[in-house]
């Protein structure tokens, strides 16, 4: 089997390409998710890693797999200034209960004076307030990063359902991988998990909200909808911009 290219800071071409990503998931095809998050972290597949989490409804789930192998794995939390006072405790829990490794990641200040001084950009254009609160912060820190993992899972709506477990980042032209490590887990297999770890759920899930994201675009979700129905409910919109909808896969 071939060997992924060697990363070289001093290359100035993308880091992966489709090739790696292909690869990767051909690799690991059939494994078990802690098997290969195992191999990959320990073996040093990916280069410089990060996580990046919400720490939203079911994030305790992949923070825990990854600091099960390496606790000191940056996790990347962007602090939007929106965030439910539920979500920013529940950060905070979970960081001391896993020893997370935990970066949070703030808007500039200067955009946020030119492009929302009020505060409710988020009311008129959400694409815009994401890409100052999220987007746009989390590109500059992913810039020192080989491969990030999400927290993305095939059941939470019909624009994640194909996605692979391996993926280039297509944000820019860097080269970076995006890694789904829990892609193919379902609602029962999230659920079980969190049940046989002992892990504290975000208050929020008992009070209707499956996907939680800043607390003014995020709504209740009824019976029967898409987990990720409440977020964005009314607008043309199903991602902040993070990650782009309808991605094509690397199989």
């Amino acid at each position: 089997m071939n060997e992924l290219r060697a990363i070289d800071r001093l290359d100035t071409g993308p880091r992966f390409t489709e090739q790696d990503a292909i690869r990767l998931n051909r690799m690991f095809r059939g494994s078990e998710t802690e098997e290969w998050l195992r191999a990959v972290i320990e073996g040093n597949l990916v280069g410089d890693m990060a996580v990046v989490s919400s720490f939203g409804a079911e994030s305790a789930v992949l923070l825990h797999l990854i600091a099960q192998v390496d606790p000191t794995v940056p996790v990347l939390f962007l602090e939007t200034g929106k965030h439910f006072p539920e979500t920013l405790a529940y950060r905070d829990e979970l960081t001391e209960r896993l020893g997370l490794n935990r970066i949070d990641l703030y808007p500039e200040i200067a955009d946020l004076e030119t492009r929302d001084a009020s505060g409710l950009r988020w009311s008129y254009d959400p694409d815009g307030c994401c890409d100052l609160r999220k987007v746009k912060p989390l590109a500059k820190a992913l810039a020192g990063f080989d491969a990030s993992f999400t927290g993305r899972k095939a059941f939470q709506s019909s624009t994640r359902a194909n996605l692979p477990r391996f993926e280039i980042d297509t944000s820019d032209a860097q080269g970076r991988l995006k890694i789904n490590p829990l892609i193919d887990w379902s609602a029962e297999d999230i659920a079980a998990y969190f049940e046989a770890h002992d892990l504290p759920r975000h208050p929020l899930v008992e009070r209707g909200f499956p996907s939680i994201g800043c607390s003014p675009c995020t709504r209740q979700v009824g019976e029967g909808e898409d987990p990720r129905a409440g977020r964005w409910s009314g607008w043309d919109k199903v991602e902040c911009g993070i990650h782009k909808p309808g991605e094509e896969p690397f199989l």
